[in-house]
């Protein structure tokens, strides 16, 4: 079967999206991501899904062992001018680490319960309970210089909680070095003069040609994006998981899902995707880095 998707370097890109789709990431079509963005490509935070997902896993604090409160919307909106008020100018790598610490450990805000004032943490993901969070993935996420007018276009850019955590380049197997295109891209995009505002709250960058595939974090130098490797305690172990990568690879996708990605620039392959679906598919290098890591 000619594969269509090769010459418009859709022979990584909608894989991924397909497989994304399936460990559980929403696609949102670029026409509804910028709506959620204001329509200001500046702006790189999902603030509508930011401010229900903080309501949602912050929704209940333990006063005691019989009475809870509920964070405040003053507070909510607090917690979404912090995460946009990051230290830029104390440096990238900095204010990295800063979104970084927040992400993980989130922000200590006060509030005032029967008039007496509390500590409590606002949490940003809920690393608990993680189906409490939102996931997303968008293609083609156009963001504007600093310097400039013009955008750059990641690929693919993913969201937890409204927050873009994790950006993808995807290139063409058969370019002449596609890996070091997509890092050169990567690297580019975080130089001072480039989309800082959307990098410095990425926590995994990843380079990807489906059959070679490389990840690393901000900052990272080329020669030290590294191969993303499974570690398994047998070779029962290792067996089991090509197994269940093989099932999510397979998995068809939804009626639904089908109709949202393989809209616009993606409906002239549709048919050949539909196809594929009949057959058994092998994953690949990007299945398998994508599974282990996002």
């Amino acid at each position: 079967m000619e594969n269509p998707s090769f010459k418009e370097d859709h022979i990584s890109q909608i894989p991924a999206l397909q497989l994304l789709q399936k460990l559980g990431y929403s696609y949102l079509p670029q026409q509804e991501v910028e709506k959620l963005r204001g329509g200001k490509t500046s702006n790189v935070l999902l603030e509508d899904i930011l401010r229900k997902a903080l309501k949602k896993i912050n929704s209940e604090k333990k006063i005691s062992s019989t009475k809870s409160t509920y964070f405040s919307d003053n507070n909510i909106e607090n917690g979404i001018r912090i995460l946009k008020e990051l230290p830029m100018n104390e440096g990238y790598i900095n204010a990295s680490e800063t979104a970084y610490n927040l992400f993980t450990l989130g922000k200590s805000v006060d509030q005032i319960i029967d008039g007496d004032k509390k500590i409590f943490t606002l949490e940003y993901i809920d690393w608990k309970q993680p189906e409490n969070n939102v996931f997303h993935v968008t293609e083609e996420f156009s963001v504007m210089r600093s310097t400039s007018k013009e955008h750059y276009r990641p690929d693919l850019v993913l969201f937890i909680n409204g927050i873009p955590i994790c950006v993808i380049e995807c290139k063409r197997p058969d370019k002449k070095d596609p890996l070091k295109q997509a890092i050169s891209q990567h690297l580019r995009s975080q130089q001072e003069d480039g989309i800082r505002q959307l990098y410095v709250y990425s926590q995994l960058l990843i380079s990807t040609a489906t059959q070679e595939t490389l990840y690393a974090t901000n900052g990272t130098p080329e020669k030290f994006w590294a191969v993303w490797k499974e570690k398994f305690e047998d070779p029962k172990e290792e067996l089991a998981y090509q197994d269940h990568l093989i099932t999510i690879k397979n998995q068809p996708l939804s009626d639904e899902q089908k109709s949202k990605l393989f809209t616009g620039r993606f409906a002239y392959v549709r048919q050949y995707f539909d196809a594929l679906e009949q057959e058994n598919i092998l994953p690949t290098v990007q299945d398998q880095t994508l599974t282990g890591l996002c």
